[in-house]
């Protein structure tokens, strides 16, 4: 009876959790180019049942652990905006942008320049070029993003934003403000990305399916509770006919 409450409980954890990935999914529906991830999980195989008193080394016993989180690479839809600072990527690429806590990576192409004349991201971190942060002079006006990223002004070209990329891009991690820390060194994305200027990359989050989904494990989850419910009441109910038993 135990062993299936501890089963119970390892789904209602893996659930648990597939819930937060969701919600958070749900939440950034909007938020502009948002990449959705989704939970994995991976049985994990008791070797004997270990809650009972005479042991069966051929019974295994089958929880469910959290496997980590897959990001979903998948193209985002590109909405035309008609400002000459948004940019949206197309491929598998991330701006590279400058923040306290280092180096970290976006596919918010929301760009603006601040007070200071940098090209900065919505959040106000600065973009960085292939010599670092884009800086524009105070005097030059029109400034542009080209499809190869290079930043324009009337005065001539100043530098080129900085598309990376990576051999691995599931062992990026979320490192709030839609951006992603990396653990791996980042490579030039080269000709497998491109910037479509005057235009932004849209979240990949499916609303619909997202919210069926949010649904469906909310509904198994309060399944499962109900069962570890009944039981943890039977096996009360149990004990306690034992305590009688032994008291007559």
């Amino acid at each position: 009876m135990q062993n299936a409450q501890l089963i119970g409980l390892s789904a209602q954890v893996a659930l648990g959790r597939e819930l937060e990935v969701i919600a958070n999914n749900v939440a950034n529906a909007s938020t502009t180019g948002f990449k959705a991830r989704s939970t994995r999980f991976q049985e994990y195989l008791m070797p004997k049942a270990s809650a009972e008193t005479f042991q069966r080394p051929d019974r295994r016993l089958s929880y469910v652990i959290d496997a980590g989180t897959a990001l979903d690479m998948s193209q985002g839809a590109i909405e035309s905006t008609g400002n000459p600072l948004n940019v949206a990527i197309r491929g598998d690429a991330f701006f590279a942008v400058q923040t306290p806590q280092g180096e970290r990576y976006t596919r918010n192409g929301a760009f603006e320049l601040d007070a200071e004349g940098r090209l900065v991201t919505s959040d106000g971190y600065p973009v960085l070029g292939q010599g670092g942060p884009i800086q524009i002079n105070s005097r030059e006006t029109g400034t542009t993003i080209g499809t190869d990223g290079t930043v324009s002004t009337n005065l001539g070209n100043r530098d080129k934003v900085r598309l990376v990329t990576f051999a691995d891009p599931q062992g990026l991690t979320h490192a709030g403000a839609n951006l992603y820390a990396a653990t791996t060194p980042a490579v030039p994305a080269g000709a497998q990305a491109r910037i479509e200027p005057g235009a932004l990359e849209r979240s990949n989050v499916r609303p619909v399916l997202a919210m069926s989904r949010l649904i469906e494990v909310n509904r198994t989850y309060a399944m499962i509770a109900e069962a570890v419910s009944r039981l943890d009441t039977l096996h009360g109910t149990a004990l306690q006919r034992l305590a009688d038993v032994g008291t007559a």
